[in-house]
């Protein structure tokens, strides 16, 4: 059974690089924090980092995962301004949901959620 999201994990081929940029868009460092992976408690929620492995691709795959924000605009500024070109533009997908993704500087599609039916 599935218990709902808990760990998001993006393969980089800098970890050290990939742990200070994420560091800043989310104001704080990891609390995991080995070579062999880095891990963010982001609202209960996880956002790991993974060295690649020297025949594995970096970049965007099949999956793309969506963090919660409460103000996408000022969310999707911010992580442009850090260097992660927008992927999709903010959409409204209905009900006074938004939603809209990024590529960090990895490859990696970081997308982003606004929906006022979730909490924080």
């Amino acid at each position: 059974m599935f218990l709902g999201l808990r760990t998001v994990a993006y393969e980089v081929d800098d970890l050290e690089k990939a742990k200070e940029w994420y560091s800043r868009v989310l104001g704080f460092g990891p609390y995991f924090d080995e070579p062999f992976y880095v891990g963010f408690n982001v609202g209960g929620f996880e956002l790991g980092l993974h060295p690649v492995e020297e025949e594995a691709a970096l970049g965007a795959g099949g999956t793309l995962a969506y963090w919660g924000v409460e103000d996408i605009g000022a969310v999707t500024a911010r992580l442009e301004e850090l260097g992660a070109p927008v992927h999709s533009e903010i959409q409204d997908v209905g009900e006074g949901i938004l939603v809209a993704s990024v590529i960090d500087p990895f490859g990696n599609l970081l997308g982003i959620i606004q929906n006022p039916h979730f909490g924080k």
